[in-house]
């Protein structure tokens, strides 16, 4: 069967096949900003993320780096990311909320609970969407 399948592939099959193996990687995930400064000391203060050792505006969550631009600056409007939440890993969801909201951050709602996870809601000062995140059920 597969062997028939190989051999049945269109030449555009074959370069589907070529391109599927080109992207390895998430390089970085871009944060859309009206003010650079207020978001670097709001990922970097507020969030705590680690800085990037070469750019100025880049902040690492794990291994995801998160980088700061400012359409505008290029002549594009500026739209905050709505509805994709970046979900942000924590250990204790409740306890990271306590601690984001004793710096003035505020959350939509009540921390949500699926069955899975603990999720809380909340947005940078440009209004793009984020949460933190707590999988406490095994994968699989």
């Amino acid at each position: 069967m597969e062997l028939r399948r190989r051999l049945t592939r269109t030449p555009a099959d074959r370069v589907a096949c070529k391109i599927e193996g080109m992207i390895t990687k998430l390089d970085f995930v871009a944060i859309p900003s009206q003010d650079g400064e207020r978001s670097r000391r709001f990922y970097g203060e507020t969030l705590g993320l680690r800085p990037d050792d070469h750019g100025q505006f880049e902040y690492w969550a794990g291994e995801t780096c998160l980088g700061i631009w400012e359409p505008e600056r290029l002549g594009m409007a500026f739209a905050p990311q709505k509805n994709g939440h970046l979900a942000l890993h924590v250990d204790d969801v409740a306890a990271a909320r306590t601690d984001l909201e004793a710096k003035g951050v505020t959350f939509a709602g009540d921390t949500l609970d699926t069955g899975v996870c603990h999720m809380a809601f909340f947005t940078d000062p440009d209004g793009n969407d984020l949460m933190l995140h707590h999988r406490y059920a095994p994968y699989g």
